[in-house]
Parts: structure tokens; sequence; C-alpha cells
């Protein structure tokens, strides 16, 4: 009587580091273009900042 040993089946283990990997490369994208993008979005920001101009009529009532 000989003992079959059976292997395990690694195909879950595989598929989740490789969706590890995946979301580990797309979330590192996002950061260098977050990165990439700030100057313009300070810009944008200190634009919408000067334009915020409240102006306060001067009315005698």
């Amino acid at each position: 009587m000989t003992e079959v040993k059976q292997e395990k089946d690694n195909f879950v283990l595989y598929v989740v580091l490789a969706t590890a990997v995946v979301v580990g490369a797309i979330l590192a994208v996002k950061m260098s273009e977050n990165d990439k993008f700030a100057p313009i979005k300070d810009q944008i920001a200190e634009e919408n900042r000067l334009m915020n101009i409240r102006v306060i009529s001067n009315r005698e009532d």
C-alpha cells in the first residue's frame, strides 16, 4: 500500500498575489501623477484665491 500525496492547489494564492501586485502598481502610478500635477493644483488654488474678491457696494441706506 502506497500513500499518494496530494499537492495543494495554490491557484487562489497566485491570484491574490497577482491582484496585490497590480493594485500596488496602480497606486504607485496614481501617487506619481499626484506629485506631477501638484504645482498645477497649487496654481489653480492660488488663482481661485485671488479671484475670490468680495465687492461691497457703498450704498446709502
